[in-house]
């Protein structure tokens, strides 16, 4: 596999799941050192001092921050799977459901996380609800999307980029905002999630284990990163 360049980010996070995924299928290795919030190293610093991850650097230097806009670069450079879309209708449908994950779903749980890890003050149960509300509304969509779609994927018939932001975002939501009893009322859109992470080129990334039992509404410990 051919090194493309360094990715700064922690593998637990959904967007550096989401680029290592892209990535793999493209037969990319991207190099992953260290790093922690508490412990940044020079070499990153040097490159990135607005401080936050993921961030990425190819082998020639170029240099990117936001996951999204990593993924998307590194689709566009690979050569063994079209993940982007082959022309002007299919890759702007690919950007729609990009930006729908992102803006419709993730908005939303992230609102929910953080009032959950303490980033928002003070506690508010009924922003949780809201935000809550908003998701619901945004993953019942999906759900009738995915619905009529026989192919399994959310944007094109073939595998896009498109659903791993999907899988990241649903990976995210799946922590703390939608426990079993929640998921139980988007089978489609798990099918999809167990799909899509479930190739072996990019299982590794993945997985269900972090997943919550009940949905969380109340204060937790930011985890170490």
């Amino acid at each position: 596999m051919t090194i493309v360049g360094t990715l700064w980010g922690n593998p637990r996070q959904r967007q550096s799941k989401v680029i290592l995924s892209v990535a793999a299928i493209n037969g990319f290795t991207l190099e992953l050192p260290q790093w922690s919030f508490s412990n940044k190293p020079s070499e990153y610093l040097a490159d990135f001092p607005y401080g936050k991850i993921p961030a990425f650097k190819g082998m020639d230097g170029f240099k990117l921050i936001e996951g999204t806009t990593i993924a998307r670069y590194l689709s566009s450079i690979g050569t063994q799977v079209n993940l982007l879309g082959s022309n002007a209708q299919d890759t702007a449908i690919v950007e729609q459901w990009v930006h729908y994950a992102e803006h419709e779903i993730s908005s939303a749980t992230q609102n929910i996380t953080g009032m959950i890890y303490g980033f928002y003050t003070p506690f508010s149960l009924e922003t949780i609800e809201k935000n809550q509300e908003r998701l619901v509304r945004a993953l019942n969509y999906l759900e009738s999307h995915f619905a009529a779609r026989p192919s399994g994927y959310v944007a094109l018939d073939t595998l896009t980029v498109a659903d791993f932001v999907l899988a990241g975002v649903i990976f995210a939501a799946a922590q703390f905002a939608l426990g079993s009893a929640e998921r139980a009322q988007y089978p489609h859109i798990f099918a999809h999630y167990a799909k899509v992470t479930a190739d072996v080129r990019v299982k590794q990334y993945w997985g269900t284990e972090e997943f919550t039992d009940v949905r969380v509404t109340e204060r937790k410990a930011l985890p170490t990163i």
